[in-house]
């Protein structure tokens, strides 16, 4: 992602709605799992991380590119600048990563996997969040430069040539799909908008609500995975 892209992202996530429910969604991932030493991986503005610190968690946010280390290391997190797919860290080092928005960014999807592989612990997690759906292609993926989108067969069958057992997989942005589907079709360039208060409350307050609905199998805008290494 272009350094524009991680700037403008940073200066939105705190009240976004897309930002604010993927935190809640990371914290209630891990509201069950004992605090050691965690990764970021593709921290961007470190708003995750953020979370994994406010729980516990001993967390590093890592970034490759040096615009998403600068905006990191300046909200306090303790930050690595590294390549995705050759992680300076040791052998099963760390009890949990996670790569939210990261995958799709790279070629070699299958290193960046194989390298979450080698530095957990046996029993460690790991949590995945993807773009779902090719047919959402579009200049919004372009323009943060999205090298795919995934099917949910496409991500399990990448971590399970990993060497990953999938404990829970899950579509998210279920109901807005549909207007996500329209306004690309139509949009130009990335979605990473100022949204006015009130509509930004009321796509909150819809992205809120699959909280409590029997929707997580159904078609959505991504796809959210924690998985464990095979024993």
């Amino acid at each position: 992602m272009e350094g524009t892209e991680v700037r403008k992202l940073a200066e939105l996530e705190d009240d976004h709605w897309w930002y604010r429910e993927r935190r809640h969604l990371l914290a209630k991932a891990i509201s069950g799992l004992t605090p050691g030493r965690a990764l970021d991986i593709g921290a961007a503005g470190g708003g995750n991380t953020r979370v994994l610190r406010e729980h516990g968690w001993d967390a590093v946010a890592l970034e490759y590119g040096a615009d998403g280390a600068e905006v990191a290391q300046g909200r306090g997190l303790a930050t690595l600048r590294a390549d995705a797919t050759r992680l300076p860290l040791a052998d099963h080092s760390l009890d949990l990563v996670m790569a939210f928005d990261l995958l799709e960014h790279l070629h070699d999807d299958d290193a960046a996997v194989a390298e979450v592989h080698r530095v957990l612990k046996p029993d460690g997690t790991y949590l995945v969040a993807v773009p779902a759906d090719p047919r959402l292609w579009s200049s919004h993926d372009e323009a943060v430069d999205h090298v795919r989108r995934y099917t949910r067969d496409g991500l399990l069958s990448l971590l399970d040539r990993g060497g990953f057992d999938v404990v829970d997989v899950r579509s998210w942005n279920v109901l807005l799909r549909p207007v996500v589907a329209m306004r690309r079709k139509v949009s130009s360039g990335s979605d990473l908008d100022d949204l006015h208060p009130v509509v930004n409350f009321g796509l909150r307050t819809i992205i809120t609500a699959e909280r409590y609905l029997p929707v997580k199998q159904l078609p959505g805008v991504s796809l959210l995975v924690r998985a464990q290494p095979r024993s």
